[in-house]
């Protein structure tokens, strides 16, 4: 069993991807898993959980040991990409350790993370690493993280998922 890290942003220049490869390349064991390279259909409750993409996905999900998901945030919510992760995971979820990047626009949706994490911990009985990664744009400069904070909370964030997933199992 790995670590797995998904990038859920579809957008070129994504500041979460960026935070998401610092974090797989700091894990070892861990898979980067991103939604721009290996795209999945969106779930319409039926069929797409045949499609060989989706299979190869909860494949990675079920066999992870904990999952690290790097979202971008858009009008005070995570994106699309990330609830479609979630419920294209369905049933893999369940009690796996869970960690959240995030890079937003604005520091007013630091807790647009939080209704995505209580749906994880009551429908699939995840557990939530209680910190997590928040990032604005004036903590980069183009694809390189500048913000020493922001690093450093990456490192932890890391080091958490580790921790709290070999205590678990």
């Amino acid at each position: 069993m790995s670590y797995l890290v998904i990038s859920t942003s579809l957008r070129e220049g994504s500041r979460s991807k960026i935070m998401a490869k610092v974090l797989a390349e700091s894990v070892k064991d861990s898979e980067f898993f991103d939604l721009q390279n290996n795209p999945l259909p969106m779930c319409d409750g039926d069929k797409c959980y045949d499609l060989p993409e989706v299979i190869d996905f909860r494949k990675k999900v079920k066999n992870a040991k904990g999952i690290i998901m790097a979202i971008p945030i858009y009008n005070f919510n995570v994106s699309s990409g990330a609830k479609n992760v979630i419920e294209l995971g369905g049933k893999m979820l369940y009690d796996k350790v869970f960690g959240f990047i995030c890079a937003a626009g604005g520091k007013s949706s630091y807790m647009s993370v939080m209704s995505f994490a209580n749906s994880l911990m009551i429908d699939y009985r995840c557990i939530i690493i209680p910190k997590f990664v928040y990032a604005l744009k004036n903590d980069f400069d183009g694809n390189k993280i500048t913000s020493p904070e922001i690093k450093q909370r990456i490192s932890e964030l890391g080091k958490d998922l580790i921790r709290i997933s070999e205590a678990l199992s």
